[in-house]
């Protein structure tokens, strides 16, 4: 399902979701200049299961390595799609997230979701030599916090393969539940397969990261909580 946009209005201009969305934008750019050498930026800012689960693999980092590609990673992107696919879902979900927590603390979800997807990659992935990038973790945080506080949002989305309409309307609750079953379903098919991620997909990270940014929101205080106006033009 393709989310076009929610009916939700902001009250104040996203800046954080945007600053995000530039990050990650320069980022790829850089990475669009790098050619062949792009293979030695992952090997050292991507999540890789092997560098924290097979000792001879961890000891050719340290620890400061270690640690910064759990931040690193999440600003990297296999290619446009890729991208896109992911700032435009932010996007969508995040100025609400954003709206309700207060930047602080929108960016330190943000950063923490991306942390608990990946690690449990890594547990659900040990000893894969695969590379693992893209924001896909931390924005399934955005979306588990959207989930837990506008459950009710309307949604509008195109389901294959009706990519050209017509447009239908799902409660949120729908929409991202039903996205988060797809994440559980495929990820514990990938474990039935192969256990290395099959489908080239890191189906735990999503799953990870939407759990822990639902999770964390239903014990967040004093959030702004305020009344919405549905937006129906």
């Amino acid at each position: 399902m393709l989310p076009i946009r929610d009916d939700i209005p902001a009250s104040r201009f996203p800046a954080a979701t945007l600053g995000i969305i530039v990050i990650n934008g320069l980022v790829f750019l850089h990475e669009l200049k790098l050619g062949p050498r792009l293979d030695d930026l992952l090997l050292s800012f991507a999540i890789i299961p092997a560098r924290y689960t097979v000792p001879d693999v961890a000891a050719r980092f340290n620890l400061p390595q270690q640690i910064f590609a759990f931040l690193s990673s999440m600003f990297l992107h296999g290619g446009w799609l890729h991208l896109i696919g992911n700032m435009w879902t932010l996007w969508i979900f995040g100025d609400n997230v954003e709206d309700r927590l207060g930047r602080a603390r929108y960016l330190a979800l943000y950063l923490a979701s991306g942390v608990a997807a990946a690690l449990l990659h890594i547990y659900t992935n040990a000893g894969s030599l695969v590379p693992t990038i893209g924001a896909s973790g931390a924005i399934a945080g955005v979306m588990g916090a959207y989930f837990r506080f506008y459950p009710y949002a309307r949604v509008e989305t195109l389901v294959p393969p009706f990519f050209f309409g017509p447009v239908f309307e799902l409660p949120a609750v729908l929409f991202l539940g039903w996205w988060f079953l797809l994440q559980f379903f495929n990820g514990a098919m990938s474990l039935g397969a192969r256990g290395q991620g099959f489908s080239g997909i890191a189906w735990w990270a999503h799953v990870g990261g939407f759990l822990f940014g639902f999770v964390i929101c239903l014990f967040a205080r004093g959030t702004r909580a305020r009344p919405y106006i549905v937006d129906k033009n």
